[in-house]
């Protein structure tokens, strides 16, 4: 039986209740082996004592100055596709700017130099390849935890603007999807500035921090990179008008911010986090 608990949002300055039915459930787990680079979607995924998924942006590109090569300040990263066997240790990387793409496969453990030298070739400067094992490479380094949407606000938002599902996946690069909710439902999982949200996904314990503030990346098609330069005001104006009542509205200075940034409470490593895993929200 479904079990009912009663939550506060914010509509304006006036608290209303909202009575919320437990089933949210996890309907799929991705992660970003390379940062910036496409998603291997898995059953589960492993926790580690960073709160960060296992093999979650382990590896990154970086440029001679330390900066990150990714989509944010290099176009090419849209048009490299990339597959990683993450028990295999290994890459494959395609060029789609070629006219006859040809996969190149690489050991991630024992061609280091030989991927750097790819991606040297690709990009047109000198790349370096590193990995982080033990926490990856967060894009939020004091919320290491994986990032939560949910199927019905990707469904929204492909609404909005018109296109496939898989595409919007594609531009916000989320690591967990939840279905059984109505769209903007992971805006339950944060509070008011300087208070977290504890929920459970299956047997894992996560802190929910913030809305995700979001970068130039979900602007640009996915493949080609060419962006679309109305779709940050679009988006801003359909989520301000659209945020639901449980959303705690004093946390958006701005409203492109969607999915949710967390943490973990407590040691969840060696945890797992799984499709099917039940998501409950514990307290505030």
């Amino acid at each position: 039986m479904a079990r009912h608990r009663r939550f506060f949002g914010i509509s304006g300055n006036e608290p209303r209740a909202c009575t919320v039915v437990d089933t949210a459930f996890v309907s799929r787990v991705q992660i970003f082996p390379i940062k910036s680079l496409d998603a291997a979607v898995l059953r589960e995924a492993r926790i580690l004592t960073s709160g960060a998924l296992e093999y979650d942006r382990t590896w990154a590109m970086l440029e001679m100055s330390g900066q990150f090569v990714n989509g944010k300040r290099h176009a090419a990263v849209h048009r490299l596709r990339s597959s990683v066997d993450v028990q295999n240790q290994t890459v494959s990387f395609q060029d789609e700017g070629e006219r006859r793409p040809v996969d190149r496969t690489f050991s991630l453990t024992a061609d280091r130099d030989e991927i750097q030298q790819w991606l040297s070739r690709y990009f047109g400067f000198p790349v370096e390849l590193k990995s982080n094992r033990d926490a990856g490479f967060p894009d939020d380094t004091a919320s290491p935890g994986p990032t939560l949407i949910s199927v019905a606000t990707l469904q929204e938002i492909a609404r909005w603007f018109d296109l496939p599902l898989e595409q919007v996946r594609q531009r916000f690069r989320t690591n967990i999807e939840i279905d059984g909710v109505p769209p903007f439902w992971e805006d339950r999982l944060f509070g008011a500035a300087g208070m977290v949200v504890r929920f459970r996904i299956g047997e894992a314990g996560f802190e929910g921090v913030n809305p995700c503030q979001r970068c130039v990346v979900p602007t640009r098609e996915p493949a080609s990179g060419i962006g679309d330069r109305t779709f940050v005001r679009r988006f801003t104006e359909l989520r301000g008008r659209t945020l639901p009542v449980w959303s705690d509205r004093s946390r958006f200075n701005h409203f492109y911010r969607v999915a949710i940034n967390t943490r973990p409470f407590g040691d969840q490593s060696g945890k797992f986090v799984r499709t099917g895993d039940q998501v409950r929200i514990l307290d505030t």
